[in-house]
């Protein structure tokens, strides 16, 4: 380098940022090894790495630059103080993104271990609060994170002063907020830890059926068994009944009912249900049943009970008992079926 150059010039700058970029690059190569040779005993730290090695290069490279710029020339200039203000906007930013991705990468890591422990409602009950307190802590890491960047600006740390001296504005902005954002936060809160309801849970909402899929912390998205999506608030399930199929056991029981003509041979018809049912994959062999409900009107009402590990099985083995009696009917005993009778007689 000639000797008329220094540290201070421009040319001294593009050699200190060129510097340090270097070393970080080296840092984090190193870190790399390191981690690779961790994960030949802790498999989860490879995945770990690669989950936060793009929000680690960028707040490698902005604290890198941000402190090239600081040892030479730019920090002499005018301009430096809000060009600082903005790398340190900068790293905040990309600080907290890396500790978001630390933070998902810890939960998925959680829930997943859950899952191969826990089994049925217990599962889902965990799983459903682990998605909520992960939601929680990435909302909590945003707003630190915002709140950090508008207090490196000093007007906005006397704006923030003076609403926090004044007590009267605070009640009402947080009055507002209660009755409406934040009603329906503690509501998505409320729902995951009293256990109301559980992502994978099936109920049955304004006479739709389907399976919770998604538990936020504003609003629910049920699935529809159409493929349909159902987006409630979350505050609906705190203040309004709803039906639910799996909140202590997937296990349930179908029911066919059947009205038939009052000549049906219930004995033949209970064998031929427990043959059905008995051949079918769906039954879970807990408990079956066929028994008149009703006789009025010209027809008997016949209930079929059939019990079955899950609500998807159950459907499965109503349908298929409904098909099998009904063409069994028609084959083997015709005149069990409905049938309308007229007196024709004369008056």
């Amino acid at each position: 380098m000639p000797s008329d150059v220094t540290w201070e010039s421009w040319v001294g700058t593009a050699a200190t940022i060129a510097a340090v970029i270097v070393i970080a690059a080296i840092a984090l190569a190193l870190l790399a090894l390191v981690a690779a040779l961790v994960s030949r005993r802790v498999p989860w730290v490879r995945d770990l790495a690669r989950r936060v090695r793009s929000a680690m290069i960028a707040t490698t490279a902005v604290v890198s630059i941000w402190i090239a710029g600081a040892i030479s020339e730019p920090s002499a200039q005018d301009w430096w103080p809000a060009v600082s203000r903005l790398f340190l906007i900068a790293t905040i930013l990309t600080g907290s993104w890396l500790l978001a991705a630390s933070v998902s990468f810890g939960f998925e890591r959680l829930i997943a271990r859950e899952e191969t422990i826990l089994i049925g409602p217990e599962a889902r009950r965990r799983r459903t609060q682990l998605l909520v307190i992960h939601r929680l802590v990435l909302v909590t890491i945003a707003v630190l994170s915002l709140g950090a960047v508008l207090f490196t600006f000093p007007e906005m740390r006397a704006v923030g002063t003076s609403l926090l001296a004044s007590a009267g504005i605070v009640s009402i902005i947080a009055g507002l907020a209660a009755q409406s954002i934040l009603g329906n936060l503690i509501a998505g809160v409320q729902v995951a830890f009293t256990d109301a309801i559980k992502v994978g849970d099936v109920v049955v909402i304004q006479g739709e059926w389907g399976r919770i899929g998604e538990i936020n912390l504003s609003y629910v998205v049920v699935y529809i068994w159409d493929e349909r999506r159902l987006v409630v608030p979350c505050n609906y399930f705190t203040t309004t009944p709803i039906e639910t199929w799996t909140r202590r056991s997937d296990k349930i029981l179908g029911t066919v009912y059947l009205d038939l003509d009052w000549r049906v041979p219930m004995d033949e018809l209970r064998a031929e249900f427990q043959r059905i049912v008995e051949a079918s994959p769906a039954w879970d062999g807990r408990s079956l049943d066929a028994t008149v409900t009703d006789a009025q009107g010209g027809f008997v009402t016949v209930r079929l009970v059939m019990s079955a590990k899950d609500s998807a099985d159950q459907w499965t083995l109503r349908c298929e008992v409904r098909e099998r009696i009904i063409g069994w009917l028609q084959r083997e005993h015709p005149d069990a079926l409905p049938r309308t009778r007229v007196d024709l007689g004369s008056a």
